[in-house]
């Protein structure tokens, strides 16, 4: 079977947002995205002292995509137009279809800005096809236990799927495309290997540790370009290791930006300004 080969190896970027600690893996000036994985923030990990302010995440748009936000520690409290609340701790995972638009805030507890305590989140945008970017808003909030946990590896890998299937496993959210997305906590000298299909595009992200992919290290805070050539991936860690895994089938379609709004027109754009100006995101 054939490996996959690494085109790129690129490092996050120390982007800090007020007191928050932020690495931007996606986009960077090196790599633009990955289709259809648009954007990669990681937060911390850092310690708040009690009677902190927490995250500095409130109210504000999003058109066009989806967004899925892992809380490796501490904890987010979600709110949004779209009538969705939810307090989601350690282990948990957030995914939101932002669709045709809707307003949401990403804040700390009370309990958390009261107590303080470390704090590592990831927050991943994945594109929407043309035909699913007006699509009613969904949200779905998991936590730690909720999201199903298998080890392998005589115990050294343990993943945690949130989407797609593994195994034969399944993962518990349910996306609007075939989006797997998973988290995989490794002891030194784990070994994970699993197959991806070539005509899928993959999200290899390092979070924590050092990692050896078909022969490659991938050190802490860098993501992964994988060509599309061969299937194996073959996953070695040499210490304690935290790695988060997508693929997906490209859209290749055309791309167009503009901070909270993700389409595939500059006139979609525009009138997404508009949509949310005119509060037809809701409130």
């Amino acid at each position: 079977m054939q490996k996959r080969i690494i085109k790129n190896i690129f490092p996050a970027l120390r982007e800090d947002i007020a007191d928050l600690t932020t690495y931007r893996a996606l986009p960077t000036r090196f790599v633009e995205m990955i289709d259809p994985f648009l954007f990669l923030n990681h937060h911390g990990l850092q310690t708040y002292p009690p009677g902190n302010r927490g995250l500095p995440f409130g109210p504000h748009p999003h058109r066009g995509f989806e967004t899925v936000t892992f809380i490796l520690e501490g904890d987010i409290a979600h709110r949004d137009s779209g009538g969705h609340e939810s307090i989601i701790g350690r282990q948990g995972v957030q995914w939101m279809t932002a669709g045709r638009g809707l307003v949401h805030s990403e804040v700390s507890s009370d309990d958390f800005k009261r107590k303080g305590g470390p704090l590592e989140i990831l927050q991943l945008w994945i594109n929407l096809p043309a035909r699913l970017k007006m699509t009613a808003p969904r949200y779905i909030g998991l936590q730690g236990a909720e999201i199903p946990v298998f080890e392998t590896d005589q115990g050294r890998v343990r993943v945690h799927l949130i989407s797609g299937k593994w195994e034969g496993r399944q993962g518990p959210a349910k996306p609007l495309t075939d989006i797997a997305v998973m988290t995989v906590d490794l002891r030194p000298e784990g070994n994970f290997t699993l197959t991806i299909d070539p005509a899928r595009n993959i999200f290899f992200y390092v979070v924590r540790g050092d990692i050896q992919v078909n022969g490659q290290w991938v050190g802490k805070r860098h993501l992964a370009e994988f060509g599309n050539e061969g299937e194996l991936l073959d996953i070695t860690a040499s210490t304690d290791a935290v790695l988060l895994l997508c693929h997906a089938a490209p859209f290749g379609e055309p791309v167009v930006s503009h901070g909270p709004f993700v389409m595939n027109t500059r006139e979609e754009i525009h009138q997404a300004i508009r949509d949310y100006e005119t509060g037809e995101f809701g409130a």
